[in-house]
């Protein structure tokens, strides 16, 4: 696969580290970090979870939450949480990716934009089932198209943001997203990992490759 047009975003002096010299203190320090953040970003956010929760319910007919199964750490399946986005009855739409796309409500416009949809995924990296930073959590139909990158991108817990975030997102192809996971499940360092957390606070603020 080529690389992305603008080159991934990493971290200076970063851009040839090899997992086999990550310490072994880094998982530790990762799950440390991962469960300090979750638990008091929950705790802080709270406000604006209920808020959205509300919001979600009563402008929409559905259930606030949307659970959708994906594939996470060593190949094991996941109920992923979001906020739901869509209509209760979207698949009446067909398929579609436009912008415009009728299936999303109004709220689940905005949700998107800022990425609140996301925010109860930090459940989700509460049980471990995700990390702050790490690949996107992919569905099954998508493991064909991981090729030989699949074994790597399952060494590693999928992420509620990661390098692919910050680097375009829906301006990438998919072959420069499986890249950019592929790398990142290669070669990430608990830096990395604080590195692309700074680079996603500014990637909500300015919206950029964001949908």
């Amino acid at each position: 696969h080529r690389r992305p047009r603008d080159g991934p975003h990493l971290p200076p002096g970063r851009r040839h580290v090899r997992r086999g010299n990550i310490s072994a203190l880094y998982p530790v320090a990762k799950r440390a970090l991962d469960v300090a953040v979750a638990g008091v970003g929950l705790v802080a956010l709270s406000p604006v979870l209920a808020a959205v929760a509300v919001a979600v319910k009563l402008t929409s007919v559905g259930p606030v939450l949307y659970r959708g199964e994906r594939v996470g750490l060593h190949g094991k399946h996941f109920a992923i949480l979001k906020f739901r986005t869509m209509q209760a009855d979207a698949e009446r739409f067909g398929t579609t990716t436009t912008l415009g796309d009728p299936r999303i409500t109004r709220v689940g416009r905005v949700l998107r934009r800022y990425k609140l949809d996301e925010l109860p995924q930090l459940l989700n990296v509460l049980r471990g089932e995700m990390s702050l930073v790490g690949p996107r959590p992919i569905l099954e139909s998508e493991i064909v198209d991981f090729n030989g990158s699949f074994e790597a991108f399952c060494s590693v817990l999928p992420g509620i943001t990661g390098l692919w975030q910050v680097s375009g997102r829906n301006q990438t192809s998919y072959a420069e997203h499986v890249e950019l996971d592929r790398y990142y499940a290669r070669n990430w360092t608990l830096w990395l990992d604080l590195y692309i957390l700074a680079l996603t606070i500014k990637v909500v603020l300015f919206r950029h490759g964001a949908y």
